[in-house]
C-alpha cells in the first residue's frame, strides 16, 4: 500500500481516536458533588442539568465526527477523489476554475454531511436546555450568508492561491502568502463594521452607571471607549460572551445584551477589562503573527509536495494538479496540524490568565472577576470539572475553577 495512504489513514484515524477519548475521559470525569466555589450561584437542580447538558454535547459531538470518519474514509478508500476529479475535468476549464468546483464540491459535502447536526443542536439539545432563540428562517439566512461570504471572499482567496502555485512552482508559495497575509489584514479591519453586522446589529453602549464605570476605568488605562459595543446575541441564543475584535481604529469589544441583562456594573468592568486585557497584552497581534508564519511555513510546504506523483497516486490520480495537491496535503500535514493545535491552545490559555491578571490589578478588585465567571460558567451552564486530558486537547480556555484559583492568589498577593 502506498506509503502516503498509510500515513493519511493512520493520521485520520488516531485524531478521532485521540478526540473521542478525551470525550470519553471527561464524561467519565463529571463530578457530581458542586464545586464548593460555586455554591452561592449553582444549586444541586441546575449543577445536575448542567452535566447532562456536557453528556449529551459529548453524544452529539461523538455521532457528529464518526459520521464525519465513515465520509472520509469510504471517499478516500472508495476512489471519490479520482472520481471526482475526473468528473471536474470533463468541464474543461482554466485549472482555476477547474480548482474551484473541485473545492466546492467537496465543501457542499462536507456542509450537507454537518447540516443535521447543526439543525439537532439548535432546534433539540439547545431548545431542551432554553439557550435557543434562533428561528428555522433566521438559521437558514445565516447559512445563506455564510455560504455567500465562502463564495466572494473564500472563492477570491482560493482562485488567487491555485493561479500562482499553478503558475509560478518555485515562487508562488511567497505570492500566494502574501495574498493570504493581505486578506488576513483586511478581515481584522473589515470584520467590525462591513462583515460582523451581516449577522447582528451593534449599538453604542447606553447612558448610565455602567456607561460611567466602564468610562473610568478606561480612563485610568488609556483605552478608547468608542470601540465598547451592545450586541443583540439575544435573537440567537440565551447564552453569555463577550469577545474583541478588529484592529487599530477599528478595534471594538462587545458584551453581548444578554451579558448586560445578567450581571452587576462591577463585574461587567471586570469582564471588559479582561478583554482590554488581551488588547494591551498585545494577544491579537500575537495570535495573528503566529498565523501569518504558520501559513508562510504551510504554503511552502504544499509549493514541495504539489506536484508529487506518489501523493497522487495515493488517491488513484495519475494526473497532478494544484487544486487536488491543496487536498491532499491537508490530509498528510494532519498530524502537524493537531500537534500545532494543541501548541496554539495551550498558549491561548496562557493568555487568558494574563488578561484575567491584568483585569484583576487594574480594576484591584479580583472578586468581580470571579463573580462574573462564576455567573458566566453557571448561566452557560459550563462543564465545571473537565478531565484534564481534554483541557490539553479541546480547551483554549482554562478551567473556570483553575482561573478563580488564579484569581485567589492575586488575591491574597
Amino acid at each position: 500500500m502506498n506509503i502516503y495512504l498509510i500515513v493519511i489513514l493512520v493520521s485520520v484515524i488516531g485524531a478521532y481516536l485521540l478526540e473521542n477519548t478525551a470525550v470519553f475521559l471527561n464524561v467519565r470525569h463529571l463530578d457530581p458533588a458542586v464545586p464548593w466555589e460555586f455554591i452561592d450561584v449553582v444549586d444541586r437542580d441546575k449543577y445536575r442539568r448542567s452535566q447532562e447538558y456536557t453528556r449529551k454535547q459529548s453524544m452529539v459531538n461523538l455521532f457528529h465526527s464518526s459520521v464525519n470518519l465513515a465520509i472520509m474514509l469510504a471517499f478516500i478508500l472508495g476512489g471519490g477523489f479520482a472520481w471526482l476529479d475526473g468528473l471536474v475535468r470533463t468541464f474543461s476549464l482554466d485549472p482555476v476554475w477547474t480548482g474551484l468546483i473541485f473545492f466546492a464540491f467537496l465543501g457542499i459535502v462536507l456542509d450537507l454531511a454537518s447540516l443535521p447536526f447543526e439543525i439537532y443542536t439548535t432546534f433539540v439539545l439547545e431548545e431542551a436546555f432554553g439557550f435557543n432563540r434562533t428561528t428555522p428562517g433566521l438559521f437558514f439566512k445565516d447559512k445563506l450568508k455564510g455560504y455567500l461570504l465562502a463564495l466572494v471572499i473564500g472563492g477570491t482567496l482560493l482562485a488567487g492561491v491555485l493561479l500562482f502555485l499553478g503558475r509560478y512552482p518555485d515562487w508562488g508559495w511567497l505570492f500566494a502568502w502574501s495574498l493570504v497575509v493581505l486578506v488576513m489584514l483586511l478581515l481584522h479591519f473589515l470584520a467590525p463594521t462591513l462583515i460582523l453586522p451581516l449577522f447582528n446589529t451593534f449599538t453604542p453602549l447606553e447612558d448610565g452607571e455602567l456607561k460611567r464605570k466602564i468610562k473610568a476605568y478606561a480612563q485610568r488605562n488609556g483605552f478608547d471607549l468608542s470601540g465598547i459595543v451592545v450586541m443583540d446575541g439575544s435573537k440567537r441564543s440565551t447564552k453569555s460572551n463577550a469577545f474583541f475584535t478588529g484592529l487599530g481604529r477599528k478595534k471594538r469589544i462587545a458584551l453581548f445584551d444578554t451579558l448586560l441583562e445578567r450581571h452587576e456594573p462591577d463585574e461587567l468592568v471586570a469582564v471588559l477589562a479582561h478583554e482590554i486585557g488581551h488588547y494591551k497584552k498585545r494577544h491579537i497581534q500575537k495570535n495573528m503573527i503566529l498565523a501569518i508564519a504558520k501559513t508562510g511555513i504551510l504554503l511552502y510546504l504544499v509549493s514541495l509536495f504539489i506536484s508529487h506523483p506518489p501523493l497522487f497516486a495515493a488517491f488513484g490520480l495519475n494526473q497532478p494538479s494544484v487544486y487536488a495537491g491543496l487536498v491532499f496535503f491537508a490530509l498528510l500535514y494532519a498530524p502537524i496540524a493537531l500537534i500545532l493545535s494543541l501548541y496554539l491552545n495551550s498558549l491561548s490559555r496562557k493568555f487568558e490568565y494574563q488578561a484575567d491578571a491584568f483585569a484583576a490589578e487594574t480594576t484591584k478588585r479580583p472578586e468581580n472577576l470571579i463573580q462574573a465567571l462564576k455567573r458566566l460558567s453557571a448561566d452557560n451552564l459550563s462543564n465545571l470539572t473537565p478531565h484534564p486530558f481534554y483541557v490539553f486537547v479541546n480547551h483554549p480556555h482554562p478551567p473556570v475553577l483553575s482561573r478563580i484559583k488564579a484569581l485567589r492568589r492575586l488575591e491574597t498577593a
